[in-house]
């Protein structure tokens, strides 16, 4: 664990305030859920919360199922970072923040299609594939996250299955993985 050197005092409520600066840095955002541990040693962590890492292996299985019927790269994301990948590389991308872009598509609540122009980064600008359909995931009104297909940058992309299709897919996904979590 590391050290910040900011101190807070408890107010009469029991609350303390997390600097702005923490909250910028771990993307904390006002109503955003903390977990709260302790140990032995009488530390107290906070901790962020993502409902969808609840549902981390589903949501893996769902993205494997997902690949093979698409033929296309997979991803699952959280609100931060990518939690699921199947048809890429697991070591790029598992736990790697999600770009600015995808935080963008993911507060827009509606279904991205590439349609030409520039292509968005998943993880950033070093990332080898970039957004083809992506489709935020909505749980009791609050985004939770994302799924996504995408092809690899540099490349021409490939029509394995038509636009349509992969739009279809990847939206029953997101709302499919939606109710799993309000269930």
């Amino acid at each position: 664990m590391k050290a910040t050197g900011i101190v807070r005092r408890i107010d009469d409520l029991g609350r303390v305030v997390i600097p702005k600066e923490i909250r910028r840095t771990m993307r904390i955002r006002e109503g955003d859920p903390l977990e709260i541990y302790t140990d032995r040693e009488g530390e107290v962590i906070f901790k962020k919360y993502s409902p969808i890492g609840e549902l981390q292996s589903f949501a893996t299985e769902y993205a494997e199922t997902l690949q093979k019927t698409s033929g296309l790269p997979i991803f699952v994301t959280d609100r931060d970072a990518v939690i699921a990948v199947a048809g890429a590389s697991k070591r790029e991308y598992l736990d790697r923040k999600v770009s600015k872009d995808l935080e963008d598509i993911m507060e827009s609540r509606t279904i991205y299609m590439y349609t030409g122009g520039e292509e968005l980064p998943l993880v950033g600008e070093d990332s080898s594939h970039v957004v083809s359909c992506a489709m935020p995931i909505l749980s009791e009104g609050d985004v939770i996250g994302c799924v996504l297909s995408g092809w690899q940058k540099g490349l021409v992309r490939e029509e394995k299955i038509s636009e349509a299709v992969e739009g279809k897919l990847i939206q029953t996904a997101g709302i499919f993985l939606g109710k799993q979590l309000e269930s």
